[in-house]
């Protein structure tokens, strides 16, 4: 099928998804006018951080985003028709950090004279903290409450690497890295131990200090709680867990008793309202699809920017994501991004919003570098998402001042490298390789065999290097602010974002919110825009680019235009992709904990040394 076809058939898809969206869509103030409101948000999978990359310009349901739902929150909080606020949950996953964000955006609405109701089904420990932040919480008869405490779990793959014939020939750098361990090992080491043991603990005792905040418990009661866990519908509200056992219906029908049978509940509150089109004159069809599928510019004054790192970071551009979760950032996209943010004069102050495990360290510094530039001339503030380790930590160090929540996962201070060894599978697979080889180290990184000790001790000495450039960027933007020597707190040790703040390796506990307030008192500004970076794109523009890829462009500047998708080896065919839709169905969590860990696997593939947290951590 030609391209221009199927350019065209795109766009008649896109138009009648428009008018869908147009005829179907409706945004909370097209309700009567006067009547009492109550927000209804149903929490459903994955919180993505950023905004959906993609503008489609009409009234398309958009994947969940953290930034949207604060934002909806706080709109909340300020409309005088808005009785009350019910959140429900469809299987949410959302991160710690995340889930703790919530929690005072939902202080803040009752603060603001809000009712907030929380309507559970069922509840695991993240999804009950939430809850306990309402001001009431209401249970379906035959509901349950799955408060036993907190698990964690880390993903080894050596044993996979065996059947395959692979072997990892890897080198950390810092007693606590322990990257190389998910594909050396298959358990952790005693350091290892050590280390999620007092990270589990400190998590452990958030929970314990919000359920008792929330229901008004003394922390031992909730401790004897957990133990006693799980709960049934009936045991969840003697032990004062929950308030009521009702079915939606019934709840829908207390809350008109409260507020007055005339009150209007309101799904969609927040969402922009599409335009108004005349379908009966073609060119303001047309014109009205334009100015929606067009980008707005920003206005000019003053602004705040929230530039989001999100993902795995690589070298290149970022691989933008239409409907889901992006995997990955690029350094090429976050340098551009954060030099426009600096030389823009309407752009007052930058909050870094970093979600990142970290990934390859030549990426990150070059982050680095563009962040502390841009802190050179107005204030660049950092905030924590549920992580922020190693590299993520890594282009932290530019901010003036570090927000991350109680329990981000942040610090591992540490470098990793090493290759993967494949000699093995394709000796079972009964193909050869013959090598010729000129300069002595010529075959460093082949995959026919491990460093031999010349080699490991270059590649050790290249490691060292690139730790003591990473402490020395920690050193620069934390100096006398950090508890003890920086070796002490570094040597790839992870902690939760309550723990480094104790240790200086953040300068308060606070989330997003805090720290646009702050980057704008920072800027003696009181009236501000807030603007999402990187910029979502036009739909479009996304099609024509996709047209004229592979040809010639122009850049603004030098460092390239390269857009890296990750790759997973061996799983992009049908027989891995079938595995994974089987793992992904019967255990999700895990299944993403092993999507994540190979993508390190693919890491190793393109960069000899990588500044990247030491596992995947699934906590249920």
């Amino acid at each position: 099928m030609s391209s221009q076809r199927t350019f065209g058939i795109t766009i008649v898809i896109i138009l009648l998804a428009a008018c869908s969206g147009l005829v179907h869509g409706e945004d909370a103030t097209t309700q009567p006018s006067g009547r009492q409101r109550v927000a209804v948000f149903n929490l459903s999978g994955a919180l993505r951080e950023a905004p959906v990359e993609i503008e489609f310009g009409f009234n398309w349901e958009k994947p969940a985003s953290l930034h949207d739902l604060l934002e909806k929150f706080e709109k909340a909080g300020k409309d005088e028709r808005l009785k009350a606020i019910v959140l429900t949950f469809d299987s949410p996953a959302f991160g710690w950090a995340q889930m703790q964000e919530m929690r005072q955006s939902i202080h803040k609405l009752r603060a603001a004279g809000k009712e907030v109701f929380c309507y559970l089904e069922q509840a695991g420990p993240s999804v009950y903290m939430l809850a306990t932040a309402a001001s009431r919480i209401a249970l379906t008869p035959t509901g349950n409450v799955q408060l036993v405490g907190l698990s964690s779990e880390q993903t080894y793959f050596k044993g996979l690497l065996d059947k395959l014939g692979l072997a990892a020939d890897m080198i950390c750098v810092g007693d606590y890295k322990g990257a190389d361990e998910p594909f050396t090992r298959t358990g952790p080491s005693e350091q290892s131990k050590e280390m999620m043991d007092w990270l589990i603990k400190d998590l452990y005792e958030q929970m314990i200090e919000a359920i008792a905040d929330g229901r008004h418990l003394q922390p031992n009661n909730v401790r004897r709680l957990i133990d006693r866990g799980p709960f049934t519908a009936r045991e969840a509200r003697e032990a004062g867990l929950i308030d009521e056992l009702v079915y939606a219906e019934d709840l829908t029908n207390a809350l008109r008793e409260r507020y007055g049978t005339e009150i209007d509940f309101v799904h969609n509150y927040g969402q922009d309202k599409g335009p108004n089109i005349d379908f009966s004159n073609p060119f303001s069809f047309f014109s009205s699809i334009g100015k929606m599928m067009g980008k707005s510019k920003p206005k000019a004054s003053d602004t705040i920017a929230v530039v989001y790192i999100e993902g795995v970071i690589m070298t290149g551009r970022t691989e933008p994501s239409l409907f889901g979760e992006s995997n990955s950032v690029g350094s090429t996209t976050l340098r551009r991004v954060l030099t426009k943010a600096r030389d823009d004069e309407n752009i007052k102050a930058v909050v870094l919003r970093v979600n990142s495990p970290g990934g390859s360290a030549t990426a990150s510094d070059i982050i680095w570098h563009a962040a502390s530039e841009l802190s050179e001339t107005k204030p660049l503030v950092v905030s924590m998402g549920n992580v922020a380790a190693s590299g993520g930590y890594y282009v932290s160090a530019a901010g003036v001042n570090i927000f991350a929540e109680p329990g981000t996962l942040t610090g591992s201070i540490g470098v990793v490298g090493g290759k993967l060894i494949t000699k093995g599978l394709w000796d079972w697979a009964g193909v050869s390789f013959h090598e010729t080889n000129y300069g002595k180290n010529a075959d460093l990184y082949s995959a026919n065999r491990a460093f031999s000790e010349e080699q490991r001790a270059t590649i050790q000495r290249h490691m060292q290097q690139t730790y003591e450039d990473f402490k020395d960027r920690v050193q620069q933007g934390r100096g006398d602010r950090l508890s003890k020597d920086l070796e002490d707190l570094a040597g790839g040790r992870v902690y939760t974002g309550r723990q480094a703040a104790a240790n200086g390796l953040v300068d308060r506990l606070g989330g997003l919110r805090e720290a646009i307030e702050y980057a704008a008192a920072e800027a003696g500004i009181s009236k501000y825009d807030i603007r999402a970076l990187p910029e979502p794109k036009n739909f479009l523009d996304m099609l024509f680019e996709g047209m004229t890829e592979g040809k010639e462009k122009d850049s603004d500047n030098l460092g390239g235009d390269i857009t890296y998708r990750p790759r997973f080896p061996g799983w992009s065919l049908p027989a891995g992709q079938a595995i994974l839709s089987i793992l992904k169905q019967a255990d999700p969590l895990r299944a993403q904990a092993i999507r994540r860990g190979l993508l390190r696997i693919e890491l190793l593939n393109r960069e000899s040394v990588l500044t990247v947290l030491p596992t995947e951590i699934l906590i249920r």
